[in-house]
């Protein structure tokens, strides 16, 4: 099993060649004001044309509305909407259709009922993302460094593209993937050497690792 990793929650264009050079697939960006990773549109107008070519670009939103979702888009050429707040299969549907980009919906998961209520953006969804429920008061509904029982996605009706989340790090990998039997794999706090600041050697060391289970 080929083993694909996203990289959320870049700031700079050297952490974005550091993980596209190592094999990242994909390359995430934050639009979400509380986040220490968070873009505004000027930063991401000036890094846009420094980015490097090949991984997808994927913009992370929280219940943005259809000006922000656009202006992101257009300011870093994005080519996926990660919409990671309390949107409903209804509005995930509408912001496909208005934004013409596949969309990933990520869910909060804690028990197999969380996985199983998510099903409903099954058709609707490009992709699904499986990330931890953020711990009690957390201001943040990712990028927590807390994981979840990876063994529960064994026994769930997934959809055919799913994203695993939420704790990972260069050292669990292999155990994720055995317990989950996850193909993607998305990482962002678990390659930080301090919230916010992405680490080049934990980058490289991400991916190494996860080709090492591919």
């Amino acid at each position: 099993m080929s083993i694909e990793v996203k990289i959320c929650g870049l700031t700079t264009a050297e952490t974005a060649h550091a993980a596209a050079g190592a094999g990242a697939s994909y390359l995430g960006f934050m639009f979400f004001e509380p986040s220490p990773r968070h873009l505004t549109f000027g930063a991401a107008r000036r890094l846009n044309p420094d980015l490097p070519d090949g991984p997808e670009r994927i913009g992370v939103f929280v219940n943005a509305n259809d000006r922000f979702i656009a202006e992101a888009i257009d300011a870093i050429d994005l080519t996926w909407l990660q919409l990671h707040g309390s949107e409903t299969p209804e509005e995930v549907a509408r912001l496909k259709d208005k934004h013409s980009l596949p969309v990933i919906k990520a869910v909060g998961v804690s028990e197999p009922a969380d996985i199983e209520q998510a099903s409903a953006y099954y058709d609707i969804a490009d992709a699904m993302l499986f990330d931890a429920k953020p711990p009690k008061g957390a201001a943040l509904p990712g990028g927590n460094a807390v994981s979840f029982p990876w063994h529960i996605m064994q026994e769930a009706s997934l959809p055919e593209k799913w994203l695993l989340a939420g704790g990972l790090t260069p050292d669990n990998i292999a155990e994720a993937v055995k317990l989950s039997q996850a193909s993607i794999l998305d990482v962002s706090s678990g390659v930080e050497s301090e919230p916010g600041i992405k680490s080049i050697p934990a980058i490289e060391a991400f991916l190494r690792a996860a080709k090492a289970v591919s």
